[in-house]
């Protein structure tokens, strides 16, 4: 997984969640969450980010959006 920009905002965001958490429970306990957190999140969008890339494929048709084939739209190009 690669670091890209937007971590840096669910990174603060996650220590805000974490800060609100540690009135609640043991400052260890909260850590945990955030990073189990963290990770999830980013298996979360690596899995989805891959499955619309492998329903793209070559691209998109601007007319009718439906999946590019070899270059040509199949409804399109007909």
């Amino acid at each position: 997984m690669n670091f890209e920009r937007r971590d840096i905002i669910l990174i603060v965001g996650l220590m805000l969640f974490m800060i609100g958490l540690l009135p609640f429970m043991a400052p260890i306990y909260a850590t945990l969450i955030v990073f189990t957190m963290y990770f999830g999140i980013n298996i979360y969008v690596g899995k989805k980010k891959k499955s619309i890339e492998l329903d793209v494929g070559e691209g998109i048709c601007v007319d009718c959006g439906s999946q590019i084939i070899d270059k040509k739209c199949p409804n399109c190009d007909s």
